[in-house]
């Protein structure tokens, strides 16, 4: 497995015991969201698919998917988070059937979870069902869960996420389902607030993650991504209880004091943040204030490998 990026220079800091013992102990990973891990061999198969129907080679939805693999392949430059969102409407092309939908979810979990060496012993999958042509967003988590479920439950498991753009319908809906998915037994764990940093008015959610917290669902809430996150917004969001946040990365000091004080989990990404450009270096990184303090964190999706793009805001 070839490394590079950000985990490379990290690797290369540290000497070979350190290394050996990384990959000896037991590591959960706990910020995956499926579509932004997906190997790109796997999304290279699925556009070749794509790109041979006639209904998609010469349009426009073609277009972008050529051009969004030929970027990720290449590894995309960003000048800032907002970047990243340009890269996901191919990825979601790819997705859009439960075929296809299936073999990324099935190419995720074997890059987590299997081989004689696996990167990670536990992990919770997320992502934010979507509702298209043939495949509403119940069948959309079932066919996730399906694959998920091939492993023991001590080894995967899902999250929900909400989207911040999301109406408050849809949000209404995604809490129905994953309440009837977990009073079926199904493998889901938890609900998550991610997307757009700056989408939504987040005092709309209080109601959803209410309900969560009512089915016995865990609640980890992406939070202060960019510095234009208001102090209110945040102070809004840890009103609603959650177990983990993450990012985390520019809490005003109300909101750092609480997260002190209740002992949060931070979901620390710190690729991701390099990349989006939310911190300018591993030294100037906010882990050191958690790990000063003994603060709870999981650190999450760090490795940018030769077939995976782990990028995940």
């Amino acid at each position: 497995m070839k490394i590079y990026g950000p985990a490379a220079a990290a690797l290369n800091s540290l000497s070979p015991p350190q290394i050996d013992f990384l990959q000896m102990i037991p590591k959960a990973e706990l910020h995956a969201h499926l579509n932004g891990s997906i190997p790109i061999h796997v999304l290279q198969e699925l556009a070749a698919e794509y790109l041979a129907s006639p209904q998609n080679a010469s349009t426009e939805s073609g277009d972008m998917v050529k051009a969004g693999i030929e970027k990720l392949v290449a590894g995309p430059a960003l000048d800032e988070i907002h970047d990243f969102f340009d890269l996901f409407p191919a990825i979601y092309a790819l997705t859009a059937t439960p075929d296809g939908l299936a073999r990324a979810t099935r190419g995720v979990l074997s890059v987590f979870l299997d081989g004689d060496t696996p990167q990670c012993t536990y992990l919770e999958l997320r992502t934010t069902p979507k509702a298209m042509d043939g495949m509403d967003r119940e069948r959309y988590l079932n066919v996730v869960l399906d694959a998920v479920e091939h492993y023991p439950a001590d080894q995967a498991a899902l999250i929900i996420s909400l989207d911040r753009r999301m109406s408050n319908d849809v949000l209404e809906e995604c809490i129905q389902i994953a309440g009837k998915l977990k009073n079926e037994g199904r493998r889901v764990v938890g609900i998550d607030l991610c997307g757009d940093p700056k989408a939504g008015d987040m005092a709309e959610f209080a109601p959803y993650f209410a309900e969560a917290h009512k089915l016995g669902l865990g609640v980890t809430l992406h939070i202060a991504e960019t510095i234009e996150n208001t102090p209110e917004e945040v102070l809004q969001l840890l009103t609603y209880r959650p177990q983990r946040l993450g990012h985390a990365t520019f809490l005003n000091d109300e909101a750092f004091a609480t997260v002190l004080e209740t002992n949060i989990c931070i979901e620390i990404c710190l690729s991701s943040n390099l990349l989006c450009k939310t911190v300018s270096s591993l030294e100037s990184h906010h882990i050191r204030q958690y790990l000063e303090r003994d603060h709870p964190i999981a650190i999450c999706v760090s490795i940018i490998e030769s077939d995976v793009f782990y990028f995940i805001p």
